[in-house]
């Protein structure tokens, strides 16, 4: 049986640095080392020839844990609905209308961000209540 293997996703958009930098105010991620005989990222960036300038950004968990978020510019718009997405998950072990607080506090948290708020989904009898959300490139999530 093969190891487990270290997962990384990947946002196609037109900004990679600004929808980086929501990201990981929203997850609480972190810029990946710079690479050695660099100071910052944007020397990094620098050293590119010009067409690759602020083509790409990442941010990764400080703890390891969740997987690597790697966005590359495209020079395509989104047209459609994401067929992936990332659950933010705020609501866990929670029900009712102290589930939905959690997930409306977040999404307050989210909205000054960059995030847009699209819809509730209620709960039912088979799933609890999530949040339907929007990065800034209209990137779709969910609060859950």
């Amino acid at each position: 049986m093969a190891g487990a293997k270290q997962v990384q996703v990947t946002f196609d958009c037109a900004d990679p640095r600004a929808v980086s930098e929501f990201w990981k105010a929203a997850l609480g991620y972190v810029d990946p080392p710079v690479p050695p005989g660099f100071d910052s990222w944007d020397a990094f960036d620098a050293s590119l020839p010009e067409a690759y300038r602020g083509s790409a950004s990442a941010c990764q968990d400080p703890e390891g844990v969740g997987p690597r978020l790697f966005f590359q510019r495209v020079p395509e718009g989104k047209t459609v609905k994401n067929r992936v997405h990332l659950d933010i998950r705020v609501g866990t072990g929670l029900t009712g209308e102290e589930r939905v607080a959690a997930l409306e506090t977040e999404a307050a948290r989210l909205i000054p961000l960059g995030a847009r708020r699209l819809h509730l989904l209620p709960a039912d009898d088979v799933d609890e209540a999530c949040l339907v959300m929007q990065d800034p490139e209209g990137n779709e999530f969910c609060l859950d």
